[in-house]
């Protein structure tokens, strides 16, 4: 089942079952914003369970490049391709948002970000690997952000 996120009357929906379900929806209305602001695009999510070609593509690269596997299960994704740019998100129960920026042109940027909702535990397995930077958002709070650059091929 798909969901075209409004940000405007932001909603959980699809997002219920996480602890930080309201924090994890004003993070991803605030994605939405971003694409429709920049890009003119409407941001569609779905059920992780209907899209695991998404989610085993985020789960790879995060493991062939860092050796990562997120803990917490995958709510939705979705995956936009703007500009020459593929853009693979995930959302994840715990209240973190992955999302893998992957420009189709050779040399072009390749990196992995990671968002977490307001309010939310820096997950474990990024803990001692990363430094979170501070971000306020109108739609999401105080959201923390952190990123590296992605080597291989994908």
């Amino acid at each position: 089942m798909s969901y075209v996120v409004d940000f405007v009357n932001v909603s959980t929906a699809g997002l219920e079952s996480s602890p930080a379900a309201d924090a994890l929806a004003g993070l991803r209305a605030n994605e939405a914003r971003y694409f429709k602001n920049k890009y003119d695009h409407v941001f569609t999510t779905h059920a992780a369970a209907d899209v695991p070609d998404l989610v085993s593509y985020v789960r790879r690269v995060l493991e062939e490049e860092r050796g990562l596997v997120i803990a917490s299960p995958p709510l939705e994704a979705t995956e936009v391709l703007v500009d020459g740019v593929r853009w693979t998100y995930v959302f994840y129960e715990s209240g973190l948002a992955i999302n893998v920026l992957y420009t189709l042109a050779e040399g072009g940027k390749r990196a992995v970000g990671f968002k977490l909702s307001d309010g939310m535990e820096v997950p474990e397995e990024l803990a001692d690997k990363f430094k979170f930077a501070r971000q306020k958002s109108k739609l999401a709070g105080t959201i923390r952000g952190s990123f590296f650059v992605v080597k291989g091929e994908y």
